[in-house]
């Protein structure tokens, strides 16, 4: 069965917008461990726009969850995730001007980045690598000795045709293949919703799903602990 680690940055982004201290991502946490998630995932963004280094402390400290510190494959946040010491860091592509995470890591142009993995590594942290269903990236990712890789599934979701979401379908399926056949872990997340997770999930072989922004927007009708229940549901319905 597939676990499912909740990213709660959206609620630093709401509690960020008043510059106050409400609603902690702490909190959210917290309640959606009550509602079964299986972990809790944050990403550090280097211009600290939701999550912030107090943040990613106190969850360390007081959740009994999984913790998977998305980052950019920086100096600076390698040499804080060896010292907060997060259970899996997830190495993904950052520009200060998106939105939101645009795409996956183009692997072959981070050329420090087997290095860096390393250091991870032997600080006793998984790493994962956020890329696109793409088979060098897939061959890349596993020469540069990361343990999982999380397939950006953004394309899938945000296709505009029945035909096109099949075609993305078919790939994830191959790269999951592909990944597996080279022994790594698979992971998935960006843009799934309580809509189109399932056909992803139907996929099978994916170990986790990193679900956020939708999991977040549905706990602002119904709560954290039911949104992340219902969110559970989807993923073991397959």
């Amino acid at each position: 069965m597939s676990r499912l680690s909740v990213n709660v940055d959206h609620v630093a982004t709401l509690r960020q917008a008043r510059g106050g201290r409400e609603p902690q991502p702490l909190t959210a946490a917290l309640l959606a461990q009550l509602g079964g998630a299986d972990g809790i995932t944050v990403h550090l963004r280097e211009d600290r726009r939701h999550i912030q280094d107090v943040d990613v402390s106190l969850l360390r400290q007081q959740i009994d969850l999984p913790l998977n510190l998305e980052m950019a494959a920086t100096a600076e946040m390698v040499a804080i995730a060896c010292h907060v010491g997060p259970d899996l860091a997830t190495l993904v592509p950052e520009k200060r001007q998106e939105l939101t995470t645009e795409g996956g890591l183009d692997v072959a142009s981070q050329p420090q980045l087997k290095d860096r993995i390393a250091v991870l590594q032997q600080a006793g942290i998984r790493v994962s690598l956020f890329i696109d269903a793409d088979p060098r990236q897939i061959e890349l990712a596993a020469e540069v000795g990361a343990d999982i890789i999380e397939i950006h599934t953004g394309v899938y979701c945000n296709a505009g045709s029945e035909g096109a979401r099949a075609a993305e379908l078919v790939r994830m399926r191959q790269a999951i293949r592909q990944a597996r056949g080279l022994g790594l872990q698979v992971s998935a997340g960006h843009g799934l919703n309580y809509q189109n997770v399932a056909a992803v999930a139907a996929l099978g072989e994916i170990s986790e799903f990193n679900i956020g922004h939708s999991i977040v927007a549905r706990a602002v009708l119904v709560g954290m602990e039911r949104a992340v229940r219902e969110m559970k549901s989807l993923l073991q319905e397959r």
